[in-house]
């Protein structure tokens, strides 16, 4: 068969013969059973419980992750404006050097490039969902949102940490938590390095084919 229709989606209840948990995988200190290695010795299912057509893996694989990263980047969204919020209440309340840690030049930078960063991710966002709706496959918007919304969200909650010095680390608030869960997504759902890639790649193509890029739309347009 053509290499994107080579295997199949098949559920494999778990309390089926040969099916074994074999460990709980720690995740960045996390071991609450998220994450977990699996064997599967002759184990055998009906072939109905085959998910869609035959060979067909791929194809539900990829309509389900263009949507499924833009709920990534929904979640990211909120997690962000959370950690904006803690940071702004910490620096107006937190005093220090005579005066509260908001009167502060660099504090300030850090609140005014969050709000940018978020604003920006945000408005990003809504035009890969937008561009969905309309039937686009968006795959450019959706790469830019997924590198783009992961290191927002990245670098807003490493601001919101260091707002709030060695109480941004414990666990008497939310943001360490936050923040390991920050580092993965820069993994899930395509490495960053991927969808970089991916939007280079395609724009270039337009260019060589004699077209540019509508920022503007996200559209492609006769370079003239």
């Amino acid at each position: 068969a053509p290499a994107h229709e080579r295997f199949s989606m098949i559920v494999v209840p778990t309390d089926t013969k040969g099916y074994q948990i074999v460990r709980i995988v720690p995740v960045m200190g996390e071991t609450s059973g998220g994450h977990c290695e699996i064997k599967y010795t002759d184990v055998r299912v009906p072939l109905t419980n085959l998910l869609g057509p035959r060979g067909q893996a791929f194809t539900i694989a990829q309509k389900r992750l263009g949507p499924g990263r833009i709920y990534h980047c929904m979640r990211w969204l909120g997690q962000a404006q959370r950690a904006f919020e803690l940071m702004v209440d910490r620096a107006i309340n937190r005093q220090a050097f005579g005066g509260p840690l908001s009167d502060k030049q660099t504090i300030q930078n850090w609140i005014a490039d969050s709000a940018a960063e978020i604003q920006a991710a945000r408005l990003l966002t809504l035009n890969a969902a937008a561009k969905i709706d309309a039937g686009d496959e968006a795959r450019v918007e959706i790469s830019l949102i997924k590198f783009f919304g992961a290191k927002v969200l990245h670098d807003v909650i490493d601001r919101a940490i260091q707002v709030h010095g060695a109480m941004g680390v414990s666990e008497d608030t939310p943001l360490a938590r936050m923040y390991r869960h920050a580092r993965f997504a820069r993994i899930y759902d395509g490495p960053d390095e991927v969808h970089r890639m991916v939007v280079s790649r395609r724009i270039v193509s337009e260019f060589k084919k004699g077209r540019k890029w509508d920022f503007g739309r996200g559209i492609r347009r006769n370079g003239r």
